[in-house]
């Protein structure tokens, strides 16, 4: 990677004097950006935009048959996207003329070689790049081992070569997730062997057991259950929770193994859910982590849990991309080899129980209730805590689910049969992020510190100064109602 001269080094040491320097260094730049239609990524532009209009372009790889369907996608899920508002106010009748002067879809994959793009397209978008931002990612759980590996192992691998393509590269930006940290496993290694402090495992080897093994299994629901069976299995047996998790971190492990001398920073959020303030207080896309919960508190589906002193980590996606940018402006700007680790998270510094969750969900909806079928309001109880699920399956098997005489006892019960097994699986899916876990932060911390007071205003990720009442009850929960809900967007509840 190239450097700056001692005369531009000179000039932003003396324009960053009071801080990082996120303002100075974010205009004039190039950037290409993955996952660029998903809920981070889409709220990663919409800052830029606003908070730089004057960046040259920000390239962005679409999953898109051709530059038309790319295009296309680019106007229906971030141009004309709510989320953008603000950016619109700020531009008005030449709001669409300055996100297309800006925005540029390149149609691609990172599921696929040299990331799906033309080649001689990839050679001249590398001759642009200065930063790349890689927050695409197969975030289901339960994936095909196969499937979770070419994405979130490969992927990430397949960027990076990209990423040694791009001379003008100040910085890499690989978002991950807190939970491919396996707790205590700190304590088994040494680490100044490495940052990333996973557990030893043989990537490669991993990679061709998760690609070669479809190919043992017949008929595609047989391979499909084989690869889901066998990514959990892999996961557990090195301490992970879930193929998500595995694959994450084996992506982690890929990127720092063959860095070379590009600089890279991981970013690390723990749950990521609506935002708190920018642009506008509880924006969201699609169901999210703890949302399940909240659609089954106001629906009067669960009566009970389990754990009620078990602390959710949870953090606003505004603060995490704040923290991206404020990062990448980090890194960027001092160019210097290596690998870099921030956690954003809360649970440390400002820890949210389970309890304290149910109890807020429930207050809410007591006093702004869903309405069913017939617009009648949702009559619910305060979630009971009790020692097992065991006993939460007792309490729905008496209950009356319909609430309706008229209904046979056949029905009534095929009814309760399905709540359990509705309940059942949202508590298998979430369970491993149901036990308490602490993130160590120290280096987010010093980021923060190292901020000018006028970028903590601007780029501020501080979660300790959050109020999870007010988040939840005033910002989080409506969002959710508004963009979710009413969007007709539901889980399988």
């Amino acid at each position: 990677m190239s450097s700056f001269s001692i005369e531009e080094q000179n000039k932003i040491e003396k324009t960053c004097k009071n801080g990082i320097g996120i303002l100075e260094f974010l205009p004039a730049k190039n950037y290409f950006v993955t996952g660029a239609t998903g809920f981070l990524g889409k709220a990663i532009i919409e800052k830029l935009l606003r908070a730089a209009p004057n960046v040259c372009k920000i390239y962005l790889l679409i999953k898109a048959e051709n530059e038309e369907a790319a295009l296309e996608r680019i106007k229906t899920e971030i141009i004309d996207s709510n989320l953008f508002n603000l950016v619109r106010d700020m531009h008005e009748k030449s709001y669409q003329d300055f996100l297309l002067s800006k925005v540029v879809p390149i149609p691609g994959n990172i599921g696929e070689s040299n990331l799906g793009m033309d080649p001689h397209l990839m050679m001249e978008i590398a001759k642009e790049v200065d930063v790349i931002i890689n927050s695409a990612a197969n975030t289901t759980f339960d994936e095909r081992f196969d499937v979770a590996v070419n994405m979130n192992t490969r992927g990430p691998s397949r960027v990076l070569d990209f990423a040694k393509k791009c001379k003008k590269l100040c910085c890499f930006i690989h978002v991950s997730t807190a939970y491919v940290n396996i707790e205590n496993v700190g304590e088994t290694l040494n680490p100044k062997s490495s940052p990333l402090l996973h557990p030893p495992l043989d990537v490669d080897a991993e990679v061709k057991l998760a690609l070669d093994s479809n190919l043992a299994f017949h008929g595609d629901e047989e391979i499909a259950r084989k690869m889901k069976e066998m990514g959990l299995e892999r996961a557990r047996s090195y301490g992970w929770k879930n193929v998500y998790e595995f694959s994450k971190a084996m992506g982690e492990i890929i990127i720092d193994k063959n860095r070379e001398e590009i600089p890279v920073a991981i970013v690390r959020p723990s749950i990521i859910e609506s935002t708190f303030e920018e642009p506008f207080p509880g924006w969201i896309q699609g169901f999210r982590m703890v949302d399940p919960f909240i659609l089954a508190v106001g629906k009067g589906y669960l009566p009970a849990f389990i754990n009620p002193e078990t602390v959710v980590d949870i953090v606003p996606v505004d603060m995490v991309v704040n923290a991206i940018i404020s990062t990448m402006a980090k890194h960027g700007i001092t160019r210097k080899p290596g690998l870099n680790i921030y956690h954003i998270t809360s649970s440390r510094v400002n820890p949210v129980m389970m309890k304290f969750l149910f109890d807020t969900f429930y207050e809410h909806f007591k006093s702004s209730p869903i309405r069913d079928m017939n617009g009648k309001e949702v009559k619910i109880k305060r979630v009971k805590f009790v020692s097992s699920s065991k006993e939460i399956f007792s309490l729905i098997s008496k209950e009356n689910i319909t609430k309706d005489t008229n209904v046979s006892p056949e029905l009534e019960r095929k009814l309760r049969e399905k709540k359990i097994e509705q309940i059942r699986d949202l508590m298998q899916m979430y369970e491993p992020y149901l036990s308490s876990q602490w993130f160590e932060s120290s280096d987010t911390f010093k980021l923060w510190e190292a901020m000018s007071l006028e970028e903590q205003l601007s780029f501020g990720f501080d979660v300790k100064r959050l109020d999870w009442k007010y988040y939840f009850s005033k910002v989080h929960i409506p969002g959710v109602r508004k963009y979710v809900f009413e969007s007709k967007l539901r889980p399988k509840l």
